[in-house]
């Protein structure tokens, strides 16, 4: 352990990260290109000529030249997500808690009376809720 230093140990770790960093760097600006609608063929084929042969400095073009865009896609992405899930969600809640109507509640009334799961009384009072329209 001599022969490795700690500063050493600190620096290998920083150079690490660093690595990992650039990595997720170039991955979130091939993601971003690749989802941009407003950039052809063409122009999709040459940032990724950049980006491979020059690729700092293709990024730090990209993130220069479309930068502010990117995170107004980001948000535009995420906001249609949450529009999404919000109209499943609200889908999803609206076809299992559809109101019955007075018919099939009376029938599923009448079917708990058959059963024996409701008293008499109780099937009176639930009729009398389902006719009176509470």
């Amino acid at each position: 352990m001599d022969d490795y230093p700690l500063l050493n140990i600190f620096l290998t770790t920083m150079w690490f990260f660093l690595w990992i960093l650039w990595f997720m760097l170039l991955f979130r600006v091939f993601g971003d290109l690749f989802r941009d609608d407003t950039v052809n063929g063409w122009g999709k084929a040459g940032w990724c000529v950049l980006l491979i042969i020059l690729p700092f400095l293709g990024v730090f073009i990209y993130l220069i030249a479309r930068g502010k865009g990117m995170g107004m896609r980001e948000m535009t992405r995420a906001k249609e997500a949450e529009a999404e899930f919000r109209t499943y969600v609200r889908d999803a809640a609206g076809a299992q808690a559809k109101p019955a109507s007075a018919a099939e509640e009376l029938a599923r009334l009448a079917e708990l009376k058959r059963d024996g799961s409701i008293t008499e009384e109780e099937y009176l009072r639930a009729k009398a809720l389902v006719l009176g329209g509470g």
